[in-house]
């Protein structure tokens, strides 16, 4: 089981947006509210938009009537060009001008379709379902005034994403223990996310993680991975800093050991091993990764061996210790004397 920091993150985010220029009449939702994709937000002055969409429809009425006329003279030209009644270029100019009609028609329809477009974004509705935060405007502000106002922001919070860091070294060592038979990979709990918060408390519903990127991040040396953790209660909010356990793989024969017992150097990772007759000597681990706030030791240990957690510091070789069992200490309790702990699986 591994456990790394993270940050929860919205899986939508929307922000709304005035589109078209006016004055804001009236919000339309309670701040902090959920709201569902496609609800009345806010409502701009419309009344100048309905009048372009009037004029536009006039222009339509009058290009159809422009084309009516075009394509009478037209139909009219036909037999008398057969006669030769009328010239060929008289002709040519009656059917000219029917199709201009026509394309003067094209172009008042789609006027129109742009006047109803712009009298729809005068009502501002919500693009996705999710939390609505504050209202970022007041009634009577003018929007979208030479740029695009940012009204509000929707975020859909059930499911949220936690966004966590691993070593590249971390996950290259698990990889080669693995390769190795130290480790076996997690099998089909693998991809299951528990989150711990910042009170330490579990969260209840477990997740499940959604990918690990390719690349190695040049500046930190991390791959980033995300889950997605199930919300439906809005217990988890975006930007909350939380701890991530994921099990990547198991360990059959490896034991676990509090951070402190463990010395760690440019020359390798060591324990203070009590021997049965009483004696410290100093012994080089493998480390994995970290379960529970403990070191996974993969290889150095037998598990039933006893191991100096406190005050071993200043021990050497062959030093004769009692040790007492090690308990974890407490805020309240003082500074603990040489003690031990037995490797457990």
């Amino acid at each position: 089981m591994t456990e790394l920091p993270g940050r929860l993150e919205a899986s939508r985010v929307a922000q709304v947006r005035a589109r078209v220029a006016g004055i804001l009449q009236k919000r339309l939702f309670t701040e902090g509210s959920d709201v569902r994709a496609g609800q009345a937000l806010f409502a701009i002055d419309a009344s100048p938009y309905e009048a372009a969409l009037a004029s536009a429809q006039a222009n339509v009425q009058r290009a159809q009537a422009n084309l009516m006329q075009a394509s009478a003279q037209a139909e009219r030209y036909k037999p008398l060009i057969q006669a030769k009644a009328i010239s060929q270029q008289d002709f040519v100019n009656a059917q000219a001008a029917q199709k201009l009609a026509q394309a003067d028609l094209a172009v008042a329809n789609a006027a129109v379709q742009v006047a109803r477009i712009n009298v729809g974004y005068a009502h501002i509705t919500a693009p996705i379902a999710g939390r609505i935060g504050r209202a970022l405007v007041t009634e009577g502000a003018l929007v979208g005034q030479g740029e695009v106002t940012q009204l509000a922001v929707i975020q859909q919070i059930n499911p949220m994403y936690v966004n966590f860091t691993q070593s590249a070294a971390e996950v290259m060592k698990l990889r080669q223990a693995m390769d190795k038979g130290q480790l076996k990979r997690a099998g089909k709990q693998a991809a299951s996310v528990h989150v711990v918060l910042e009170d330490g408390t579990e969260y209840a519903k477990a997740g499940k993680l959604l990918f690990s990127d390719l690349t190695v991040d040049a500046t930190s040396g991390q791959i980033t991975l995300r889950a997605e953790i199930p919300n439906p209660q809005g217990t988890l909010l975006p930007g909350l800093f939380v701890r991530v356990r994921l099990e990547q793989a198991q360990a059959s024969s490896a034991v676990t050991l509090p951070q402190q017992a463990v010395t760690r150097t440019a020359q390798g990772d060591s324990v203070m091993v009590v021997s049965p007759q009483g004696k410290v000597s100093p012994r080089p681990v493998t480390l994995g990764g970290q379960q529970n706030g403990q070191w996974v030791v993969l290889s150095g240990l037998k598990a039933g061996e006893q191991v100096m957690v406190d005050g071993f510091q200043k021990l050497h070789g062959d030093a004769p210790v009692k040790p007492v069992p090690w308990q974890a200490a407490t805020s309240a309790s003082p500074a603990a004397p040489a003690s031990a702990a037995s490797a457990a699986h």
